[in-house]
């Protein structure tokens, strides 16, 4: 009934077809050599498309009006005109190359073009602040294909992931103005870290798949190319607050001077958010803020960027249990005698786990379980252009993190954290309550570096690199023992380091012969880690890993025809594995890189009307690290190496202006995710150690058969829209053994969102907008975790994250 209700909304929403007649042509050349530029970006203000292979373009279906016509392309001085349409217009459009370094310059070495055979979308500026009201950037990329996002929370603030095609955070490359961002050991990247980015980036490009060389950890299932502040001609002044359900409160100032002596410029951003989420003390506490100032030259461009963020989480990463969210009475008393020495402490915790809402439930009680954590990141980018055909792109970094995670546990022992009991008036072996401290301590620094030369417009070469070191302290500490008395201990109990050296060198070509442009890129990069010290299980170690990869890639796409090409491609990737991996490996049995081997296919369309793209693809895996319950000497369990593994799948990713008032934009993803071979190990309580079971050709953890969105857009005037935001994700399984009783059930979420601008005397724009998330209050898990053992019989515990019901977020900015 929800579904035929949403049905009926979308159509009801649809008026009748406005008549348009008239048409904006043109043919875009190069000034100097009066080559055609094939891919050049030309826009129209609501309508964007872009040149074929003989640098012809053609928006059509105009109704009459005044309009701005702008056309642009990598390595150009943009174009623009103003002019009243009332009859058909031609264009004659020369560009010439450029003599003040373009923004775009500084991330194209490491993105894709529209014209690279490989599978991308691009969101600018205006698609993000659309949906920006609060919720980390995972929440705003939910819309584009085979995206899935989930937060601890539950609201879209605090801890939340993203994964594309299936793939977790760990295997998406990001990188922040062609700068890694991912952490150079875990490989995940954590946005709480980063709060309000958004409201700082000028553009992303998402890329599926292995995609093109890119700096960093390697992309696995995909990779976020973030472009920040770019440049801003004219002053400007915006104050954006947001209110919203669980006491949600988003404040931000944005600012810029505009360019001063025609060379200068100095933009930034101050923010502040913070929720009680919804899930019970799922607190969070974010700021953050942006400094960026610009030096333009005749032929160079300096940029200087400092960003912080500094965030205070209350832990809610356990989940509920299933026998809580699911179970009754009877099921939840069997899951707390299964888990009573492992979960449920204290009285007070016992307590919480009967007396707390089921959708909300969270197991830590302690007042100050939460993460806290500093991050500030230093780039110098600088452009220069040597020549009209030549250009050089570097960059100098320095990210500076610091922070812990506070923990109460009880029943503990001092001699558990290599402590003397006697010093802090403890007898041999007694059980007590702790409070401990686990720290992060880390500095990464580099540079990367790109030589782009374009001799002719159907020809281009891009030679880069990167040099990055990774130096990251962890440790622990014990600082409290309430139940003895203690409230002032801060002693060491382990103390490890992880340093990381990564370099890489890249050679990617592009040349156009008649209609068929042909792609190459080739990678080497090499790994040098080292693990020394302590770790939290008092394990010393003293690891050296070494790999070298080499990553190519190659391609083609051809153009029929003005507005469609055809592209396929592959490419080979490879990746190291995390210090997990490699610290809780078993005696002997280091872990395997992982390699993968992609086949993209595909066909797109754009015309002024209709921007569509399908998408086929293949994923072929070696040696892909998954978790199988197995567990190391102290009890950690670790990721092991699958031989094969695959992912097939069919993308679509659509958009169509209907007429002016009225568009629809729609994704969709139909795949099959499979490991060929899987071995679980599963604890046994009874005769010790742990029993093996071995499944053939069962499916990838996490990884949706079917995906799919939708946005229908609707502008009730010409200041007002009105949007639903659909998302549709088919059932997951939370561990590789495929069973239905493991798994996180299909949801369909609907979104509306309302945004009205007006302007007002001096302020340029005052705008509202509204979002009201899960308008049917679907009630669903987005995420969760699973684990088997025998105890008289197989046991299995599942544990979820719900997420929010009905809840809105509202906005008012005001931009001088």
């Amino acid at each position: 009934m929800k579904k035929i209700y949403m049905l009926a909304l979308m159509a009801m929403l649809i008026p009748f077809l406005a008549s348009a007649q008239l048409s904006i042509t043109g043919k875009v050349i190069d000034q100097a050599t009066n080559q055609p530029l094939a891919g050049a970006s030309v826009s129209n203000g609501s309508i964007s498309v872009q040149t074929d292979v003989s640098g012809k373009f053609a928006i059509n279906d105009l109704q009459e009006g005044r309009y701005t016509l702008r056309v642009s392309f990598v390595g150009f001085n943009s174009w623009t005109t103003t002019f009243n349409l009332n009859r058909d217009r031609d264009f004659a459009i020369s560009l010439d190359r450029i003599s003040i370094s373009a923004e775009e310059v500084i991330v194209r070495a490491t993105r894709a073009s529209v014209s690279t055979p490989t599978t991308f979308k691009n969101l600018s500026k205006a698609d993000l602040e659309k949906n920006n009201l609060g919720q980390d950037l995972p929440y705003l990329l939910n819309q584009t294909p085979s995206v899935v996002v989930s937060s601890d929370a539950g609201s879209g603030i605090g801890y939340t992931g993203i994964r594309i095609r299936g793939s977790d955070p760990t295997r998406i490359n990001v990188t922040i103005n062609g700068i890694p961002y991912n952490d150079p050991e875990s490989q995940g990247t954590f946005w709480v870290n980063l709060p309000d980015f958004a409201s700082s980036v000028d553009n992303i490009q998402i890329q599926r798949g292995v995609g093109t060389s890119t700096n960093g950890a390697g992309a696995f299932g995909g990779s976020l190319n973030i472009q920040t502040t770019t440049r801003n001609d004219t002053a400007y002044a915006e104050l954006n607050n947001s209110i919203g359900s669980f006491a949600t409160r988003k404040h931000t100032l944005n600012f810029g001077t505009g360019l001063i002596s025609g060379k200068y410029t100095l933009d930034g951003r101050l923010s502040n958010i913070a929720s009680d989420g919804y899930i019970d003390r799922g607190t969070s506490d974010l700021k953050s803020f942006f400094i960026s100032g610009a030096y333009y030259g005749k032929n160079n461009l300096l940029r200087a960027n400092v960003f912080s963020g500094d965030e205070k989480t209350f832990q809610v990463w356990n989940g509920v249990p299933e026998a809580k969210l699911k179970g009754d009475n009877d099921a939840l008393l069997t899951h707390y005698y299964n888990n009573i020495d492992y979960l449920y402490y204290t009285t007070e915790d016992s307590v919480n786990l009967w007396d707390s809402d089921k959708r909300k439930y969270s197991q830590f009680t302690y007042e100050n379980q939460t993460d806290n954590y500093k991050q500030t990141h230093y780039q110098l980018l600088y452009n220069q252009t040597i020549n009209p055909e030549l250009s050089l792109n570097s960059a100098l970094h320095y990210t500076r993190g610091r922070g812990y995670f506070e923990e109460f546990k009880n029943k503990e022992t001092f001699e558990g954290y290599g402590l003397n009991p006697l010093d802090y008036g403890a007898t041999a072996g007694q059980e007590t309550d702790l409070i401990r401290r686990r720290w992060l301590d880390n500095d990464f620094y580099g540079v990367t570096w790109s030589l782009n030369y374009i001799p002719v417009s159907d020809f281009n070469v891009t030679f880069g690199g990167a040099y990055n070191e990774y130096d990251g302290d962890h440790f622990g500490d014990v600082i409290a023992a309430p139940q003895l008395g203690l409230r002032s201990i801060k002693n060491k109990y382990y103390d490890g380091n992880g340093f990381k050296k990564d370099l890489n060198f890249y050679l990617r070509t592009e040349f156009v012969a008649g209609k068929t442009r042909f792609y190459s890129d080739f990678q080497y990069r090499y790994l040098d880690y080292s693990i020394t010290g302590t770790d939290k299980n008092l394990v010393n170690h003293n690891l050296n890993n070494f790999h070298e990869f080499f990553n190519p890639k190659v391609g083609v796409s051809y153009q029929p025809g003005k507005s469609s090409s055809i592209y396929a491609s592959l490419a080979v990737a490879n990746k190291e594995p995390n210090r997990d991996d490699y610290i809780n490996a078993i005696a002997g049995e280091q872990p395997k890189s992982e390699n993968l081997k992609n086949v993209e296919a595909g066909y797109r369309f754009n015309s002024s009307k209709v921007r569509a793209g399908l998408n086929l693809y293949g994923m072929f895996y070696k040696d892909q690290l998954v978790l199988t319950g197995k567990i190391n000497d102290v009890g950690e369990y670790i990721r092991l190496n699958a031989a094969n593994s695959s992912r097939l799948g069919v993308e679509f990713d659509g958009r169509w202006n209907i007429n002016h008032s009225l568009s629809w934009a729609a994704t969709a993803t139909l795949s099959r995710n499979k490991i060929k071979d899987y071995t679980e190990y599963m604890d046994d309580y009874d005769n010790g150690g742990q029993a093996v079971k071995t499944y053939h050709d069962t499916d990838i953890s996490f990884s949706p058969s079917f995906i799919g969105s939708n946005e229908l857009a609707y502008r009730l005037m010409k200041n007002a829209e009105l949007a639903i935001l659909s998302k549709y994700v088919s059932k997951q399984y939370l561990d590789n053994t495929s069973h239905d009783d493991r798994s996180l059930d299909a949801f369909f979420v609907n979104d509306l969102r309302i945004r009205y601008n007006t302007s007002f005397k001096k302020i340029k724009n005052i705008g509202l907008t509204l979002l009201v998330n899960n308008i049917l209050n679907e009630k669903y898990e987005s995420n969760g975790y699973s684990y088997t053992y025998l105890y008289g019989q197989p046991i299995t515990e599942n544990f979820y994250f719900p997420q929010a019901g009905t809840n809105f977020l509202l906005s008012l900015s005001l931009k001088l």
